[in-house]
């Protein structure tokens, strides 16, 4: 008796919807995972309910000491926020022009938001960059058309977190690719100096690098000439954070095979050639999230410059906790600058993956 083959059957219908295929694949995919899900979702409902009730359910919201006072221990007092929220967001800053910070943050803000877009990285994006900082800069300090002139030790708030960030990140970026290509360069006194800078200045702290350029560099240089102390604070962060990125970047150069190199070579491509059009991009691309991680430190890291006498929006915050009058409620000012730097930080991360996920699907297209 001989027996005949079977057409192949068909696959099962699904029979979840999409939702409840990912809660069953993230969620429920085994038993451990089964019970920490259990385990998490067990302690949010017994955490959820009076953490609603404090933050939303007796909370303050109006600027009044004594209803904040009244329903301290039971509810939030977000009357501090709104009192304190020009203090913290622009710090020291005059209370009559801190118009100018707005304005100037969200120029800054709008480039930033701009860049964010591939069909705008255009050779124009440079100059929009230029025009953007030396608006920021301007309305900053004033000086001309009716603007009073505002040092920058009054600078404050989160424009100072945004404009310390940004120049940094931006300086220290191809200085440190620089710095990378130097430390594997086959000339010993380039390769030594390199390795020199990176090993000095990660083997110190932030906050070394601060108090150098704020006070002791100052030291060597004669009496008549006076570097502005933003200025000095800010190089202090590109040297510090270019030193991190060259490692990075480094890591990236050293994944590249050497089959590369060879063919580029086999091309008659010299070594800025093939650096800037083969090597480079490739290990750019490995890197990015490791780049990334470094941004968001150098974002938080700012918070520093309070050691120095500037108040970033950390340092805004302890500024507005000096009025005995609100200083009980230190937790919904910590929380608010919280949230502030969660939002910046969390938009960053999500943005590198966007950044991975389009190069990647750029590279497998045929």
């Amino acid at each position: 008796m001989t027996s005949r083959p079977h057409s192949p059957l068909n696959p099962p219908l699904p029979f979840v919807g999409p939702l409840l295929a990912w809660v069953r694949r993230n969620l429920f995919s085994s038993w451990i995972s089964s019970l920490v899900t259990l385990v998490i979702g067990a302690l949010l409902v017994a955490a959820i309910p009076p953490v609603y009730a404090w933050a939303l359910g007796h909370a303050v919201f109006v600027p009044d000491v004594k209803l904040c006072r009244a329903a301290q221990g039971e509810g939030a007092c977000w009357g501090f926020v709104a009192e304190k929220a020009r203090l913290i967001l622009f710090g020291r800053y005059p209370y009559a022009e801190q118009w100018r910070p707005l304005v100037a943050t969200l120029i800054l803000g709008g480039a930033l938001f701009i860049s964010c877009f591939r069909r705008f990285w255009k050779t124009w994006l440079a100059g929009l960059w230029a025009a953007a900082l030396l608006i920021f800069v301007l309305l900053m300090t004033g000086g001309f058309w009716g603007m009073s002139r505002v040092e920058t030790n009054l600078w404050g708030g989160f424009p100072l977190t945004l404009v310390l960030t940004v120049v940094g990140i931006f300086l220290a970026l191809p200085l440190a690719i620089l710095i990378a290509l130097g430390r594997r360069s086959n000339m010993p006194i380039i390769r030594s100096f390199c390795i020199f800078y990176v090993e000095i200045i990660r083997g110190v702290p932030l906050i070394t690098v601060l108090f150098t350029a704020s006070f002791l560099f100052p030291l060597f240089l004669p009496p008549e000439y006076n570097i502005d102390v933003m200025l000095r604070i800010q190089i202090g962060i590109v040297l510090f954070t270019a030193a991190y990125l060259a490692e990075t970047i480094r890591g990236g150069l050293q994944a590249i095979p050497k089959g590369q190199y060879h063919a580029a070579s086999a091309l008659g491509l010299g070594y800025w050639q093939a650096t800037g059009s083969i090597i480079l991009p490739q290990a750019l691309r490995i890197v990015v999230a490791p780049m990334v991680n470094t941004f968001i430190s150098t974002f938080m890291d700012t918070s520093l410059v309070m050691v120095v006498s500037l108040y970033d929006l950390t340092g805004a915050l302890k500024l507005a906790l000096g009025d005995p009058s609100w200083k009980p409620f230190f937790r919904e000012g910590y929380l608010f600058v919280g949230a502030i730097y969660l939002v910046c930080c969390y938009g960053m991360s999500r943005y590198s993956q966007w950044v991975e996920r389009h190069i990647n699907r750029r590279i497998s297209r045929p």
